[in-house]
């Protein structure tokens, strides 16, 4: 039984038949399983390894190197304060601190309420509002203490629903446009593709 639910399992089978290797889609498979459960869940991850046909651990270890892939569970609302150079020198580290005392929970914590998890972040490349402030990956305008606790409030209160979603939520717009062919059409080529190739292959090895 899968666990994705059945529009993300749907969506995910249409990513794997974008590549001629499953283990290919192995990265936009695990924003689809981090959309549906907030962070990517050893269920999850056990899906995407067999939609891949891959392991559990190659999932794994594919997705510890990114920042954006979270294995344990985080807040509904992830916030970064940036604190490279030119952020530091605009009171990034001032930022984060306020950030804190006000979220009620230490860099890399969740709030007791669950809505906030709090990440100090390398590099947002918004210097000019800085000290950049993100919050699941978009950008705030919040400059001053002032500025993020009234976007805290907003937040906490709905108000920003329509402009961030959830932890994990990408895009919530799905594109129908772009270049498209029927599967059926492109699973018979990817089957020519392997059998010039197979045979490319015992060629060469009567050589």
């Amino acid at each position: 039984m899968s666990h994705f639910r059945q529009d993300i399992r749907q969506r995910a089978d249409e990513l794997v038949a974008l590549y001629p290797r499953s283990r290919s889609a192995m990265l936009p498979l695990l924003h689809l399983a981090q959309e549906q459960d907030g962070y990517l869940s050893d269920e999850g991850i056990a899906e995407v390894a067999e939609l891949t046909d891959t392991s559990a651990a190659d999932v794994r270890g594919t997705a510890s190197f990114y920042d954006m892939f979270h294995l344990e569970p985080v807040g509904k609302y992830v916030v970064g304060v940036c604190t490279n150079i030119a952020c530091l020198l605009a009171g990034g580290e001032e930022m984060l601190e306020h950030a804190s005392v006000t979220l009620g929970c230490a860099v890399g914590a969740t709030s007791e309420d669950g809505l906030f998890t709090l990440e100090e972040s390398e590099c947002l490349a918004g210097c000019d509002v800085a000290p950049c402030v993100q919050v699941n990956h978009r950008y705030v305008r919040s400059t001053t203490p002032e500025e993020f606790d009234t976007l805290i409030d907003d937040l906490r209160r709905g108000r920003l629903d329509s402009d961030v979603p959830a932890h994990g939520t990408l895009i919530r717009v799905r594109r129908s446009g772009g270049l498209r062919a029927p599967r059926a059409e492109v699973a018979e080529q990817r089957t020519e593709a392997k059998a010039a190739r197979d045979a490319r292959a015992a060629k060469e090895e009567k050589k």
